[in-house]
């Protein structure tokens, strides 16, 4: 037979408040997975000689199991160039990424390891053609609820930008990406080849091309000059 409820046992407080803060923890981790609340705020710049320097910051509310942020998988290649920090602001907790002149090559391997939600969320990758830097990519963040993701790039090139998808300001292009949404990626810059041989190269070859010609010709004309000569005795 059921006891009546005012002579139920009553739980000690203690024991009741620590239910309540258990229970308020697990419904805010419950939350924070729901929503997949990331911020990734990416500022990078490419130099004149192709080659790619910035900062990363990669964060989730104070709320984030640990609070530590996302997990990182640097390539084990490139942890001596790039720099991990702790990063903590505006309420988000993470790591703050530095790096300098790193390859495209390097770049497009980087980025793919720090996605908010799968390996493969932020997917960017930097060619040359010619005089023209090449920018394409994806960045997939339909895991993420819509308002629930703050997923910023900014990138700076020398030369002149020709052709974007993006917002550009004083050589500075900007996406703002859609959580549940797939953002498009694609940027061109226009400047020379760091790698193609300058004006002066090319005259200085055109030089050295002159004068081993002209070496043959007097070289040719050395040797045919003394059979005329006795040609001329007889």
């Amino acid at each position: 037979m059921p006891l009546p409820p005012l002579l139920r046992p009553r739980p000690a407080p203690g024991s009741r408040r620590r239910s309540l803060v258990l229970l308020a923890a697990v419904l805010a981790v419950v939350a924070l997975l729901g929503t997949g609340c990331v911020r990734v705020r990416a500022g990078l710049a490419v130099s004149p000689q192709d080659t790619v320097s910035g900062t990363i910051d990669v964060g989730t509310p104070d709320g984030a199991p640990g609070g530590t942020g996302p997990p990182l998988q640097i390539p084990s290649d490139l942890q001596g160039d790039v720099t991990v920090t702790r990063y903590e602001q505006d309420g988000y907790i993470g790591s703050h990424l530095a790096f300098e002149d790193l390859s495209f090559d390097d770049v497009s391997r980087l980025l793919p390891q720090i996605s908010p939600t799968t390996s493969s969320a932020i997917r960017l990758q930097l060619r040359r053609a010619g005089d023209r830097v090449i920018l394409s990519g994806q960045v997939d963040l339909t895991r993420l609820n819509p308002e629930s993701a703050d997923v910023q790039l900014k990138m700076a090139f020398p030369g002149t930008i020709t052709q974007t998808d993006g917002t550009v300001s004083q050589g500075v292009v900007s996406w703002t990406f859609t959580p549940g949404e797939v953002g498009e990626v694609n940027a061109v810059a226009s400047y020379p080849d760091p790698n193609a041989p300058s004006w002066v190269s090319w005259a200085l070859i055109l030089v050295a091309v002159v004068l081993v010609a002209a070496g043959v010709v007097f070289a040719l004309a050395a040797a045919t000059r003394p059979r005329v000569d006795r040609r001329a005795r007889r």
